[in-house]
């Protein structure tokens, strides 16, 4: 007899969405920016050149100290974003190799954990980078441009964002809000650089999406590597034949549906479904 159950992956909690926020640069913006999250239980991804952490490369930009890190962005993720931010297509493949890794031992002095993720300086890319930033530990990485759209990406080292805080921000927003199809997994994604709301004038159009999308019951607030981190546990679930038991070998929860019924499935645990 078949034993073929509906199961789906969840966010934690049972959810079915994911909001995360990408930030370039590490400009002293950035710290505004923190605090709008904070108030409101966003989280954010702050993807940092710690090469040009001080005012001594580009006299004026005020940018976040290597020894602010910690504090400024507690509570949220530091990410590599290159040393000197080149445009990395055109460089060396082994100073490309130095940038990341290089950039990823400062900011981990700096932060106090290991830094996973990045995003492309200048947006600049090619199939080798790509193909070496495992090898570097880098897990995700970020490229420029907007999908629009909510789904969850099929290669993490190619992930578009759903758009930039200048492009329908409150629109996309306001799509992902009515959506509503629990068999689906959505996730929106917003990048762009805290400089920008001083230059655009527009620190109102942050406020009012993240009091637009806070506190929603079935959406899940998380930075990009925690997502990274879920979405590999999840599919390292293990499921018997019958489906009628389940093994985590991830230290920390995963949550499915099972013929609708949402089950958590702790770290190291084996449950029957």
């Amino acid at each position: 007899m078949s034993s073929l159950k509906n199961i789906y992956t969840c966010f934690p909690g049972g959810k079915h969405k994911v909001l995360t926020m990408s930030y370039d640069d590490g400009r002293d913006y950035d710290k505004r920016l923190i605090e709008i999250f904070n108030r409101y239980g966003i989280k954010g991804t702050f993807h940092i050149n710690s090469g040009l952490a001080s005012e001594q490369r580009y006299p004026g930009e005020s940018r976040i100290s290597l020894d602010e890190i910690a504090e400024v962005y507690r509570g949220h993720e530091v990410s590599c974003h290159t040393v000197f931010h080149p445009t990395i297509a055109r460089s060396p493949i082994e100073q490309v190799a130095l940038q990341v890794l290089e950039d990823r031992r400062a900011l981990e002095r700096a932060a106090g954990y290991p830094v996973r993720g990045l995003s492309y300086p200048n947006g600049s890319y090619s199939k080798e980078i790509v193909e070496l930033l495992p090898k570097l530990g880098i897990e995700y990485s970020r490229v420029v441009g907007d999908t629009h759209d909510f789904g969850i990406p099929e290669n993490f080292l190619l992930w578009k964002s759903t758009c930039h805080h200048n492009h329908n921000l409150l629109e996309d927003g306001k799509r992902f809000i009515a959506l509503n199809k629990t068999q689906y997994l959505y996730m929106m994604y917003v990048w762009g650089h805290s400089f920008e709301f001083p230059r655009d004038n527009n620190w109102e159009l942050m406020e009012e999406f993240c009091s637009m999308v806070s506190g929603r019951d079935d959406t899940w607030y998380a930075t990009n590597i925690q997502i990274v981190d879920y979405m590999k546990a999840a599919k390292n679930l293990k499921f018997t034949i019958d489906a009628d038991r389940v093994y985590n070998p991830s230290f920390s929860s995963v949550w499915i549906e099972v013929d609708k019924k949402i089950v958590e499935i702790p770290g190291g645990a084996a449950v029957e479904i």
